[in-house]
């Protein structure tokens, strides 16, 4: 026994178990409780679940309707099991649903590759009067390459801000710009204009919010601002309000999103400039107090090389079962 477990490489233990183990004993059927419903009344109860008056009703619809005409069947817990036992356990009622969409994935590795532009409301100096806040947002790097305030949304004014901004920022070629579907961004007048300058065009899914996330986080880090005012008294204080914060969020806000630079310096290819200046004040803060860095020399957060608007999703592959010992 011990040479033939040690040509095998088996302990004896295991030998020695498995000889003991008896046998398990086979499993008797389990007996029919006498509570349980007959062969006959399961397929009476499915033929009723796919009549045509109950087909796409919800099982205690069913039961009510059923008793409300003096026929009892079974309880309602029991037609949910029997649909599930069929595979038929899902969403029963004819609903109106919305169409698949295809998800807009979008991929800037550079400025001036992808631009994102939404409008926002603005409350004015009475209830019911708003200011439209137009931003057109580059989203790489953060930098607001272009916003104008306007008394109402309107597909020319759009069209006018849009071919502005795209001249101001020297016509670049191979740009995408992303919206949601609100009237002027998904007016036929801009698709046509946009197409004229050579601008791919794309489109958030309908009832879909985190398709355009940076212009939205645009938003609120203008609205939740301190200082940012429940109402503004004309348009010109809103636009005067405006020019301010624009001035400090392009130049002055260190973005947590851009290694915390500005989305000036990134948009305008300084970062290797900024990176290398915050370096030496770390390399010296280092070089003074060592034991205060534990694991590693200091350095500044590093730029993502690359931002998506949905990024693609992974995909599993199925592994070739002749290749899993390979």
């Amino acid at each position: 026994m011990t040479a033939a477990c040690d040509a095998l490489c088996l302990p004896r233990s295991a030998v020695y178990r498995r000889r003991q183990t008896k046998p398990l004993a086979e499993k008797m059927p389990r007996p029919r409780p006498p509570r349980a419903l007959l062969e006959v009344e399961r397929t009476a109860i499915m033929d009723t679940l796919h009549a045509e008056p109950f087909v796409d009703k919800a099982p205690r619809e069913i039961w009510a309707e059923l008793l409300e005409a003096g026929i009892y069947l079974c309880s309602i817990r029991t037609m949910y099991r029997l649909l599930e036992e069929h595979g038929e356990l899902r969403e029963r009622r004819d609903q109106r649903r919305h169409p698949e969409y295809n998800r807009p994935e979008l991929l800037a590795t550079g400025p001036l590759q992808v631009w994102s532009w939404d409008i926002t409301l603005l409350r004015g100096p009475q209830k019911g009067v708003y200011y439209r806040l137009y931003v057109l947002l580059d989203i790489f790097s953060r930098y607001v390459v272009g916003w104008m305030l306007a008394e109402r949304e309107d597909a020319e004014l759009a069209k006018r801000f849009l071919a502005d901004t795209h001249a101001k920022q020297g016509s670049p070629i191979d740009l995408t710009i992303h919206a949601d579907n609100g009237p002027a961004p998904a007016s036929e007048s801009v698709s046509r204009l946009l197409r004229h300058l050579g601008i791919t065009e794309s489109h958030s899914r309908p009832h879909v919010s985190d398709d355009n996330p940076y212009s939205e986080a645009l938003f609120k880090t203008k609205k939740y601002r301190p200082g940012f005012p429940d109402r503004f008294a004309s348009l010109e204080a809103a636009r005067a309000h405006c020019r301010a914060f624009f001035d400090w969020y392009n130049n002055h806000h260190f973005h947590t999103g851009i290694a915390l630079l500005t989305p000036f310096v990134v948009h305008h290819g300084l970062v290797a400039e900024h990176q290398a200046a915050r370096q030496e004040v770390l390399d010296l803060a280092y070089l003074e107090h060592p034991e205060r860095f534990v694991h590693r020399r200091p350095t500044p957060p590093a730029l993502a090389e690359a931002v998506y608007i949905n990024p693609p999703r992974k995909q599993t592959l199925n592994a070739d079962p002749s290749t899993l010992n390979s």
